[in-house]
C-alpha cells in the first residue's frame, strides 16, 4: 500500500484528470442544487473509485475543491469540504486495499464518504455563519443524500468498473492492484 503512488503512469494521470474534471463540471453543472442541507451530487458516486485505483484520491480531492469554488459558502466549503473528501477517499482506497470481499468493500467503502461528509459539512454551513442550521439534523440530512449518491449511484459503478477490469479493458486495469481481481 505505501509504494501505490510510486509509480504513476500515463494512464493514471490521464485517469485522475477525467475523474477530477468529471466531479467538478457534474457538480458545476447542478449550481446550488449541488450544496445545501439536501445536495444533488452525482458526482459523489465517484468516491468509490479508490476502491480500485488509488489515483482517484487526490483527483476526487482536486475535484471537489474546483467544485466548490461555486459553493456559496466559501473559503470553509473550498478548504473543509475538500477535506472531507480527500479523508474519505483515503479511508475508501485503504478498505479496497484491506478487503476484497465486493460487498464488504462497496458498503465499507461507501461509508466513509457518507459519514465524514455528514460530520463535516454542517460544521462548514455553521462556520459560513448560514441561519437556521441545526447541526444534528443537518447531520442527518447528509447521511440521507450522501447515502443515495454513493450507494444508489456508486454501487451500479462499482459493479461496472469491476466487470470491466475482469474484461481487461485497459482503461480501467491498473498494475497497482493486481493483486485483487487477478487481472490489472
Amino acid at each position: 500500500m505505501s509504494n501505490d503512488f510510486s509509480h504513476w503512469n500515463t494512464k493514471m494521470l490521464c485517469r485522475a484528470g477525467v475523474v477530477a474534471a468529471l466531479y467538478a463540471v457534474v457538480t458545476w453543472l447542478l449550481g446550488s442544487f449541488a450544496f445545501g442541507p439536501f445536495q444533488i451530487r452525482p458526482a459523489e458516486a465517484l468516491t468509490v473509485l479508490p476502491l480500485f485505483f488509488p489515483e482517484t484520491v487526490p483527483a476526487l480531492y482536486i475535484g471537489c475543491l474546483l467544485a466548490n469554488v461555486i459553493s456559496a459558502y466559501g473559503v470553509y466549503d473550498i478548504c473543509l469540504g475538500s477535506l472531507a473528501t480527500l479523508l474519505a477517499a483515503f479511508a475508501t482506497y485503504c478498505t479496497g486495499a484491506l478487503f476484497k470481499n465486493h460487498a464488504i468493500r462497496v458498503v465499507l467503502g461507501g461509508f466513509f464518504p457518507v459519514i465524514l461528509n455528514a460530520f463535516i459539512v454542517p460544521a462548514v454551513w455553521l462556520l459560513a455563519g448560514t441561519p437556521d442550521v441545526v447541526y444534528w439534523v443537518s447531520f442527518g440530512e447528509m447521511v440521507l443524500t450522501q447515502s443515495v449518491w454513493i450507494y444508489a449511484l456508486g454501487t451500479p459503478l462499482y459493479f461496472a468498473v469491476h466487470k470491466l477490469r475482469q474484461r481487461g479493458v485497459k482503461v480501467f486495469t491498473s498494475p497497482v492492484h493486481m493483486r485483487e481481481d487477478g487481472n490489472g
